[in-house]
């Protein structure tokens, strides 16, 4: 069985956020729980993500799961995009693909330059007040503090500027107290000439990921939050990890559009 390593919403290796793929071809329904736990333990990245091919004339073309090395999660767009960049390199899928998904029908489409584009649902942002104990974990003062609803699990919290989202060292533990998975820390770009609108980091403490270098789902949030205060619908992310990378958004309503490119650096055979 093959296996690959991809670097999703990146152009170049060893940069954006990587992801294992498995395709499992010839079959019709996935492997035990356990065994896909166990191999997302083994390839210990932010996410696996495991498909297989559906019957023609459905309203899906391939199913697909993700599994962080502790637990399975509702959605991942990293890896989502990762699966379809592997489908087209490879030949499995041409155009188009519909993956059905804890999240509903997710769609991926291919462009000429190579990018691909996500369709995923909005994240429903509900204002709250900040838990007490969040500004001493999260290591600075939040603006403002969203709960970003049941899919992607998080707390979205606005920093004074873009300096202090790089200068984040959050106390991880205290931190995992304070969502489901974890923060979404963002501010302003200081300087929009520099090709993005906003900056972001995502910690997720409590499904095994400390920081999580690009984080397509956390963008279905950051999207509408920075769409309203920009009045654009259309941005561009930096999530400013160690690795970093680049999100495009474009906000449809209740749809959020993410587009990136993805990067295959290990393709080899899974022998367990």
């Amino acid at each position: 069985m093959r296996i690959r390593i991809v670097d999703a919403f990146t152009d170049r290796p060893f940069s954006g956020n990587p992801a294992g793929v498995l395709l499992l071809d010839g079959a019709d329904a996935f492997p035990d729980d356990t065994w896909l736990q166990h191999v997302a333990r083994e390839v210990n990245h932010a996410e696996t993500a495991f498909a297989h091919p559906l019957a023609p004339g459905g309203a899906a073309d391939w199913a697909l799961r993700w599994f962080t090395p502790a637990t399975e999660v509702a959605m991942c767009g990293h890896a989502t995009l990762a699966t379809a960049h592997v489908l087209r390199a490879t030949g499995a899928h041409e155009g188009p693909v519909r993956f059905a998904t804890r999240s509903g029908v997710l769609v991926a489409t291919p462009a000429d330059d190579g990018s691909l584009t996500l369709d995923f649902p909005t994240a429903p942002l509900t204002l709250v007040d900040p838990p007490a104990g969040l500004a001493g974990a999260l290591g600075t003062e939040p603006l403002t503090t969203l709960d970003t609803g049941p899919l992607v699990g998080d707390l979205l919290v606005e920093v004074a500027d873009e300096k202090t989202v790089h200068a984040l060292a959050p106390d991880l533990r205290a931190l995992g107290a304070h969502s489901e998975r974890g923060v979404i820390a963002t501010a302003r770009a200081d300087d929009p000439d520099r090709g993005y609108d906003f900056v972001s980091r995502c910690f997720f403490p409590n499904v095994g990921i400390d920081e999580d270098p690009v984080t397509g789902s956390a963008h279905t949030a950051l999207a509408p939050f920075w769409s309203e205060r920009l009045g654009r619908p259309a941005l561009t992310g930096l999530q400013a990890s160690s690795r970093a990378g680049r999100v495009r958004t474009e906000l449809r309503g209740d749809r959020t559009l993410l587009t990136g490119h993805a990067v295959t650096v290990i393709d080899g055979d899974l022998l367990a």
